[in-house]
């Protein structure tokens, strides 16, 4: 059955405890080139840029169906407890803004040229046998989807420049988890996931931020592909780190 589940946000930033202002973080879509070896277990480390949204989704919709197996015998008064099968890819369902009224220039229609190009597969893919989408995730702030591909784009463009150029469109986003669970793994698994945020501090090292959050210093290139660090040895103190949570690192075991 499905589980949908609405996610509702303020459009501006909601102070923190003591009532010092939060800074405003502007959710983006991460696209990486698909597995060469057309695995569905992790993505590439191959980046093939991000699209920013321009302004913050008011909310965003996660669907979730479960497959499930009842037991029943003929002229049995009762059947047996469900027993899960599988589940079905989760899909995000989310909304992107863009407006260029200030320029009144193309910026819009390059954004949603974007969004449409992700319905393809990618140029390397299709030097294979068999074309590929790009894998998106989903990133704001401290929250971050499961690996997925676009399913679906619908834009509606609501504003033109004299010349007919548009400078106002509202796109409808659907995003499908790459790769759905098989009986007997955690039904709950593929749901967004919220990150916690380190600050670092004179001495802080990847390896002992690692072990602080999970009690395994081996665990610190998570941490590093997460945010894009090169060099794990020049952590900059005051740098804001971002730490997947403890499910993220199961995926494509």
């Amino acid at each position: 059955m499905g589980s949908p589940v609405t996610f509702t946000a303020a459009g501006a930033a909601s102070p923190r405890a003591g009532g010092a202002p939060a800074s405003l973080q502007h959710a983006y879509l991460e696209l990486r080139e698909p597995p060469a070896d057309g695995g569905t277990a992790n993505p590439s480390n191959e980046s093939l840029g991000k699209i920013e949204f321009q302004f913050n989704p008011r909310e965003l919709s996660l669907t979730k169906n479960a497959k499930w197996k009842r037991d029943t015998q003929r002229n049995a008064r009762r059947s047996g407890p469900p027993e899960f099968t599988g589940s079905d890819p989760s899909k995000l369902s989310l909304e992107m803004f863009f407006d260029a009224t200030d320029a009144m220039d193309d910026k819009v229609v390059k954004q949603v040229d974007k969004l449409f190009a992700c319905c393809v597969p990618t140029a390397k893919s299709r030097q294979g046998k068999k074309g590929s989408p790009p894998w998106v995730i989903f990133h704001w702030g401290g929250l971050t989807s499961f690996s997925a591909y676009v399913s679906s784009v619908a834009c509606k463009y609501t504003l033109f420049t004299p010349s007919g150029t548009p400078v106002r469109a509202l796109c409808t986003v659907t995003l499908e988890e790459i790769s759905g669970e098989q009986g007997g793994q955690n039904p709950t698994s593929g749901a967004l996931a919220a990150r916690d945020v380190h600050v670092v501090v004179a001495g802080d090292t990847l390896a002992s931020v690692a072990f602080t959050a999970y009690g395994d210093a081996a665990l610190w290139r998570e941490i590093a592909e997460a945010n894009a660090i090169d060099d794990p040895m020049r952590l900059h103190p005051g740098t804001r780190l971002l730490i997947p949570a403890s499910e993220e690192l199961g995926r494509g075991e």
